[in-house]
């Protein structure tokens, strides 16, 4: 069996992966892709270039190292074989403990005590009720219902969008479907976004849903940077629809020094670390998956390249 690792734009990282490949599946050949070489049965990718795909064309899968596929859906190729993206992988209770931690930085009013201690001034203030505060969580895939759970575990009252129906979890209220998202943000004062990136779901962050908000409504995006528009988002806090943002995700990655979250009073700018892949966790995850490719056997975690996750 031939496994073959090809990241783009950093590749440093890709021989720890291979390593990692190689303990668990020390009869394979686990190498790092170079043009010309020969086919190989699996992959494991991010953002691969073109040349990688017109040039492995005897895949039996390809495994993406994350959640999110966008990055490879928009180079526009068809692919013969199975697209399989992470599920969880160790991220899910980081993504949690990053919403979590936003949520309740907000809720408590931590950033006006920051702003206090830069003037040292020493003024209490009176505890806010998180019924006051209901969550919504836009997105219901394995990362959405983690953090979905562990928000109503500390005390909140969730609610989630989703744009086709499943499954629901006990004390969360489902909304899915176009027709119901304006009900699903009317609803929300702190929103938690974690939607895959597709054509349907960029932008969705703008100036008419941002308004759809509870007034003084709190944004947290730990999906993609391109779901928020930028300028409505800052026009919305500017006015006071918007009380802030924890922003993990950026539309330019890094974000350049001269973009205005970065000095904007009331956003939180992370570098993409909200969730990051474990090696040993994914890596099993694969190993497993391919096993029971060769066995003949159904794997979860499969995208759908049509509907973009």
């Amino acid at each position: 069996m031939k496994i073959t690792c090809h990241f783009q734009p950093d590749s440093s990282e890709v021989d720890r992966w291979i390593r990692h490949f190689s303990q668990l599946l020390p009869d394979a050949e686990v190498t790092r892709w170079q043009p010309g070489d020969a086919p190989a049965d699996y992959a494991f990718i991010w953002n691969p270039s073109r040349q990688f795909i017109t040039e492995q064309t005897r895949l039996k899968a390809m495994f993406n190292a994350g959640a999110g596929v966008d990055a490879f859906l928009k180079l526009g190729l068809s692919v013969s074989c199975p697209l399989i993206r992470l599920e969880d992988a160790g991220m899910g209770e980081q993504m949690s403990d990053y919403v979590v931690q936003a949520a309740l930085h907000h809720f408590r009013g931590f950033d006006r005590f920051q702003e206090q201690q830069q003037a040292a001034l020493w003024r209490q203030r009176a505890p806010s009720d998180k019924a006051d505060f209901p969550v919504g969580v836009l997105g219901f895939g394995v990362l959405g219902q983690r953090v979905a759970r562990d928000l109503s575990a500390h005390g909140f009252a969730v609610h989630a969008w989703a744009r086709s129906g499943r499954d629901t979890i006990d004390g969360i209220r489902l909304f899915h479907g176009e027709h119901a998202l304006g009900e699903f943000l009317a609803a929300t004062r702190i929103l938690a976004c974690l939607l895959p990136l597709t054509p349907e779901t960029e932008n969705i962050l703008n100036k008419e849903n941002l308004g759809r908000l509870r007034r003084g409504a709190y944004v947290i995006n730990v999906a993609r940077g391109a779901h928020v528009v930028d300028d409505d988002l800052i026009a919305a806090i500017d006015e006071g629809q918007i009380a802030g943002a924890t922003l993990d995700v950026f539309r330019e990655e890094p974000l350049p020094r001269s973009h205005p979250f970065w000095r904007h009073p009331r956003v939180r700018v992370t570098p993409h670390i909200a969730a990051i892949s474990l090696y040993s966790d994914s890596v099993r995850q694969v190993v497993e998956k391919i096993r029971r490719i060769e066995a003949g056997l159904p794997v979860t975690g499969v995208v759908d390249t049509g509907r973009g996750y």
